[in-house]
């Protein structure tokens, strides 16, 4: 069975190349949403292995939809993609419960090591690609 994955991204670029990269390594993507209630309505819905979660969203930051995530289901995993690397905002998502934390600009070889450890149960350091 293949692993199930939800992107959210505001950016329907950033969405198309995650999805392609995903889908050609053989995960299937159950769906993409471009702000934090759809992401919210969509990890219910779908109920993925795992989320890749911008953490600047239109309507609401990544970390605060990674809460909400947290609260229904526990035992997801969420990695965080975002171009804002600080310390500190990567410590506060990775303290919320997210797997791990990719900075854009990412490879491809980079989201699909972090996406495969995560959904391995293994630990994925933060990373920069």
């Amino acid at each position: 069975m293949k692993n199930r994955i939800l992107i959210v991204d505001d950016s329907f670029y950033m969405r198309t190349m995650l999805k392609n990269m995903l889908t050609d390594a053989g995960y299937e993507v159950v769906g993409e949403a471009a702000n934090g209630q759809q992401a919210l309505e969509m990890a219910s819905a779908t109920r993925p292995d795992l989320i890749t979660l911008d953490v600047i969203l239109p309507d609401n930051t990544g970390l605060d939809v990674l809460k909400g995530i947290r609260l229904e289901q526990p035992d997801v995993k969420v990695v965080m993609c975002s171009a804002v690397g600080q310390e500190v905002i990567v410590n506060e998502a990775l303290e919320s419960g997210a797997t791990a934390y990719i900075v854009k600009p990412f490879s491809e070889e980079k989201v699909l090591e972090i996406v495969g450890g995560a959904l391995q149960n293994q630990d994925s350091d933060s990373s920069e690609a």
